[in-house]
């Protein structure tokens, strides 16, 4: 699904990078949590992985493909198709509906608005369900996106990741906002549609309570070289 070789990542203007690995490969199918403190590049490689950030130096392959070898728009039709991606900060349009924000990325992506209505009729239908089975009420799906609160917000941003069943899912802290009930409801529901549409998942989080429930498990300065002091 995923692999890099030789990477290095640094900021423009930046007197060291941020991230040094050497090898990473992450198969199809996989549950991977990553872990680490704060500032060590988690948020950095999740962008590169998904090719909205490009390396510095050395390659990194997403199906076989070389982000660095696609242009702009090939890249960003490419991750529309097969990626779903949880941010940090959302990224909701605040002046849409729960609904509509969940449906948009059908509107950039063909294989995902066909795979949404194959399996539910339509992509609002499929929306719908989504949100339904992460906790929205029928109410708050028809409020804007603005009018919500942080924690509903953010199953909004996971219910649009997971529309389509994209081939893989990256999680940049999604549960940071949720309580007890409903991070543990929120992780049900995205583990079952992860497993349902047998898409690889790269999930990270600062709360290590949520690692049992993953396959495997990454600690970024394990690997980053960078993140080491003796790192010249």
């Amino acid at each position: 699904m995923l692999q890099l070789h030789d990477l290095t990542f640094q900021w423009p203007h930046a007197g060291k990078p941020v991230l040094v690995i050497d090898a990473l490969a992450i198969q199809a199918g996989t549950r991977l949590f990553i872990q680490g403190p704060s500032g060590c590049g988690k948020s950095t490689l999740l962008g590169l992985l998904a090719g909205v950030l490009l390396p510095t130096s050395g390659s990194l392959q997403f199906m076989g493909n070389d982000w660095h070898r696609l242009r702009p728009g090939q890249r960003d039709r490419f991750r529309a198709d097969h990626i779903g991606y949880i941010f940090q900060q959302f990224n909701l349009i605040p002046y849409l509906n729960a609904v509509e924000n969940v449906v948009a990325p059908c509107h950039f992506s063909s294989k995902r608005y066909r795979s949404a209505t194959q399996a539910t009729g339509s992509p609002w239908q499929a929306a719908t369900r989504l949100l339904d089975a992460i906790g929205l009420s029928k109410n708050d799906q028809r409020a804007q996106a603005r009018e919500l609160s942080v924690g509903q917000q953010q199953r909004i941003a996971a219910a649009r990741a997971l529309i389509g069943q994209p081939d893989l899912i990256i999680a940049d802290e999604p549960t940071s906002a949720l309580d007890e009930a409903h991070r543990d409801a929120f992780m049900h529901h995205v583990l079952t549609a992860v497993e349902n549409a047998g898409s690889t998942l790269i999930f990270v989080s600062h709360d290590q309570r949520l690692a049992s429930r993953f396959t495997h498990h990454l600690k970024l300065p394990d690997i980053n070289r960078a993140a080491h002091p003796s790192h010249a």
